[in-house]
């Protein structure tokens, strides 16, 4: 349809990409990939029911774990259906509208993993800063209308996105950089201005991971300080010791979101094969390790999923 002198282009579908210049061993990228999805949805979703099992488990830490292993759900599950289709059935095709839902739930549940990772800091701080308050300061109301919040503000911040992306007209090419759709790869696309899309998308980026990630800084500068003027060196071992998962789980999440935002700014001239690598690392590579973080790093973890067993 016309619109103006410009005609406006909305593509019934897109097309998906598998691993370029290994369109001939699918099967072979593909064992490893449903090894992560399974371990992914089977170590989330134990996470959740330990957790609902047993009630020993009914803290703040681990209500904000239930809501860490929730979003990494989210995300495997997200991209899982075309993943598999592109690899196991070379079923490439995806429709526009299908295309922005799904690239709305990747980003909303890595968002809220974003989120979620900023509580969990908080929550160390305040259980290491004043334990004796520790349950009064994070109620379960409390801790309910945190997990709300996070989630409003994925929905909130990204509604826009999908939206934005409609009223562009897509003239080139309609194939996709990945197996799943992503909005960094789709204002590649439109055969116009994408600034007030690309601008959108940055600010999001920083008022989001930008000021989660500032904040889980400045909760762990004011937790080393309360460490350091812990008198018992068994004392300071002990209390940074709580810490260890979630730092993991951290670097396990920042590390390959910075990596792919590198490689999408700066690496234009970089081989294809390395961008949709990167991307696969980002979106599987978290759900996947953060599972085993902690059930190796907590002991009341492991108990539960030997009492579940």
């Amino acid at each position: 349809k016309k619109m103006g002198n410009s005609s406006f282009l909305r593509p019934s579908s897109f097309l998906l990409t598998g691993m370029p210049g290994m369109e001939g061993g699918n099967m072979w990228v593909a064992i490893p990939l449903c090894s992560m999805y399974v371990i992914s949805i089977l170590g989330n979703s134990t996470i959740l029911l330990v957790i609902k099992v047993d009630r020993s488990l009914h803290k703040p830490m681990y209500f904000f774990l239930c809501m860490l292993a929730t979003a990494d759900l989210g995300v495997s599950l997200s991209t899982l259906p075309t993943v598999l289709s592109v690899l196991l059935f070379d079923s490439r095709e995806i429709g526009f509208d299908a295309c922005l839902a799904q690239m709305f739930f990747i980003h909303c549940f890595s968002i809220m993993d974003s989120g979620v990772l900023w509580a969990m800091a908080f929550d160390r701080f305040v259980a290491i800063y004043n334990p004796l308050q520790y349950s009064s300061v994070l109620t379960n109301p409390r801790i309910g209308l945190m997990g709300l919040g996070l989630a409003v503000r994925s929905v909130i911040f990204l509604v826009p996105l999908p939206i934005l992306l409609t009223r562009l007209p897509f003239c080139r090419s309609r194939v996709l950089a990945h197996s799943f759709c992503l909005h960094p790869n789709l204002i590649q696309l439109p055969c116009a201005d994408v600034r007030v899309n690309s601008m959108y998308g940055l600010f999001v980026l920083l008022v989001t991971f930008g000021l989660d990630s500032l904040f889980i800084v400045l909760s762990y500068v004011m937790i080393i300080k309360t460490v350091l003027s812990i008198a018992s060196k068994e004392e300071r071992l002990k209390a940074l010791n709580t810490c260890v998962s979630h730092i993991c789980a951290v670097l396990v999440y920042y590390i390959p979101m910075i990596g792919l935002s590198m490689v999408y700014r700066f690496g234009k001239h970089v081989s294809p094969l390395i961008h949709v690598l990167m991307a696969n690392i980002y979106l599987l590579v978290p759900p996947v390790l953060n599972p085993l973080i902690y059930s190796m790093k907590t002991k009341q973890i492991r108990r539960g999923i030997c009492k579940l067993l």
